[in-house]
């Protein structure tokens, strides 16, 4: 079996973080998707997210290419994921190129294009302006 692993926060879910899941599920035969927390992504990386982290994993779970879901609380989580779930393939998307490929000693590691047009970004940003 071919364990696929990725990160993100997933708020405002979109065709993008769909697109993304499926791209990643199709590369093994089980998808973990780690969901940021709320403390991580407010303490960290200085994001607040719109919907809680509690409703995002109940999400992302929900979408049948998903295996599992694990909480992301750090960056350094990664190598003990990786380790933990013998995972075989770490996914990003492109935006992330080359930040991760610290993980390419302990699995391979594919960065996927984004789908263009969309990005939680551009939705908040979208919103404010209405």
């Amino acid at each position: 079996m071919k364990t696929v692993i990725t990160y993100g926060t997933f708020d405002l879910f979109h065709i993008g973080h769909l697109n993304l899941l499926r791209r990643a599920k199709e590369l093994g035969d089980y998808l973990i998707v780690a969901v940021s927390t709320d403390r991580f992504n407010w303490e960290e990386k200085h994001k607040k997210c719109e919907i809680s982290d509690t409703d995002r994993m109940a999400i992302v779970e929900a979408i049948k290419y998903v295996d599992k879901v694990i909480p992301e609380d750090s960056w350094d989580q990664k190598i003990k994921d990786v380790q933990k779930y013998d995972v075989d393939v770490f996914v990003m998307g492109d935006d992330w190129k080359g930040k991760f490929d610290f993980l390419k000693d302990y699995c391979e590691v594919v960065y996927l294009p984004r789908t263009e047009g969309i990005s939680s970004t551009q939705l908040k940003e979208d919103m404010k302006n209405k």
